[in-house]
């Protein structure tokens, strides 16, 4: 008589199956560290590129008050008729930056006069904004002072990839209505002017810091600093 045949069970499957759930695991913990990886150093560079942002910001303030210093009359700086010796060409057109990427020097002004590209009415730069809450006594910010960092001072002196823009505008603090005169002496404002400085930097690096200045017998003095964020 022949008996029934023992089945033994097959162990083999569950083992390769085992073996490729394990190695579907490894492999997503795997690209998961990758990511995390990858999200941490564009951070810290991100982080870095805001701070060296920041300081050439004020490298290039700290430009503008040199050439400040020797202008008497600060109503030439509000007509645009008195600029820095740091210019890299005409007041206009188009800057390319290390990276390829390009800034217009007039869209630039425009913004921060009216936060668009296009030219800015009389109209839009007396508006309210968060930034610019002074209404008739908003800055006209003009441009002053612009060129690439590296160019501040001697060839080799200073390694920076930050394109500079600097601009002059009349104290938000008076309160004549008329943004393109300094205030007459004994007025509010008098002989306070508002700088504007800005720099662009490889893959979108931007930063922005404003300073009202007093202009003294002896000295300009810096009265305030802010970053705008």
């Amino acid at each position: 008589m022949i008996g029934r045949p023992t089945i033994i069970p097959c162990e083999n499957g569950f083992a390769v199956v085992i073996v490729l759930l394990a190695m579907l695991l490894m492999s997503t913990l795997g690209v998961v560290l990758v990511l995390t990886t990858s999200a941490e150093t564009r951070i810290a560079a991100s982080f870095r590129g805001s701070e060296q942002a920041l300081y050439a910001a004020d490298a290039a303030a700290e430009r503008s008050l040199d050439d400040l210093r020797d202008v008497a009359d600060w109503n030439t700086l509000l007509d645009g008729s008195a600029t820095s010796t740091f210019v890299d060409g005409p007041p206009s057109g188009t800057r390319t930056i290390d990276d390829g990427s390009t800034i217009d020097l007039m869209e630039v002004m425009n913004l921060a006069n009216c936060q668009k590209k296009a030219a800015c009415s009389v109209t839009d730069m007396n508006a309210n904004t968060e930034d610019r809450p002074w209404g008739p006594n908003n800055p006209r910010w003009i441009l002053f002072a612009y060129g690439p960092l590296r160019n501040l001072l001697s060839p080799g002196a200073i390694e920076s990839a930050f394109y500079s823009v600097v601009m002059i505008g009349d104290d938000p603090g008076e309160t004549d209505g008329d943004p393109a005169h300094d205030g007459a002496p004994g007025q509010p404002g008098a002989g306070v002017i508002a700088l504007r400085a800005e720099v662009f930097g490889p893959g979108g690096a931007h930063k922005v810091v404003e300073l009202t200045l007093a202009h003294g017998a002896s000295a300009t003095r810096v009265l305030s600093w802010r970053e705008l964020r």
